[in-house]
């Protein structure tokens, strides 16, 4: 990948310039569209199937960008993410 300004490489010194900025990460199990009437019909205890099948890996994304799949895992008693296929960053690119 090039800077689009001046066709040089990033360095490891600039690439440092952004490591204090955040995004936000998000996982993501599945989708699915609803009508309004459906959706203000929706009440504790509903259920909605999603376009995924149980045991397909997730979406992770970085500010809405698909950047892995990956699968839960627990830490300690906490949910985790562990990747399990990174998105090529080219591919990535050309989603933006």
């Amino acid at each position: 990948m090039t800077d689009a300004l001046t066709g040089d490489r990033p360095t490891a010194e600039n690439l440092r310039l952004l490591e204090n900025i955040g995004v936000k990460l998000s996982v993501e199990v599945g989708r699915t569209e609803l009508t309004i009437r459906d959706l203000l019909r929706l009440s504790e205890g509903s259920v909605i199937e999603l376009d995924r099948l149980a045991g397909d890996p997730l979406d992770v994304l970085v500010n809405g960008t698909p950047i892995a799949k990956g699968e839960v895992v627990m830490v300690g008693e906490r949910f985790g993410i562990r990747f399990g296929q990174i998105i090529d960053p080219e591919k990535r690119a050309e989603t933006i």
